[in-house]
């Protein structure tokens, strides 16, 4: 029975990795760290306001790196 469950286990990691890059969704992108951290997650927000109240959200306990705007799939750069 203990060697079923044991099998089950790998059979899920088995397979090729994606070659492909990851297409992103239209948004404003932010990265959240734990402080002194080098690995963060992505979060997407579909306007500037709502990005700018996440940052002030997490901002207070951890790291935000902003990633910028993504439309049809490709960064945007914005004139500063």
């Amino acid at each position: 029975m203990a060697n079923c469950v044991l099998t089950n286990k790998f059979v899920n990691n088995m397979g090729r990795p994606p070659t492909r890059a990851k297409e992103y969704r239209d948004g404003f992108y932010i990265e959240v760290r734990n402080k002194g951290s080098q690995t963060g997650i992505k979060i997407i927000r579909k306007s500037e306001e709502e990005m700018i109240l996440a940052i002030k959200e997490y901002e207070k306990t951890k790291e935000v790196i902003i990633l910028g705007e993504s439309k049809n799939g490709k960064w945007i750069k914005h004139e500063a």
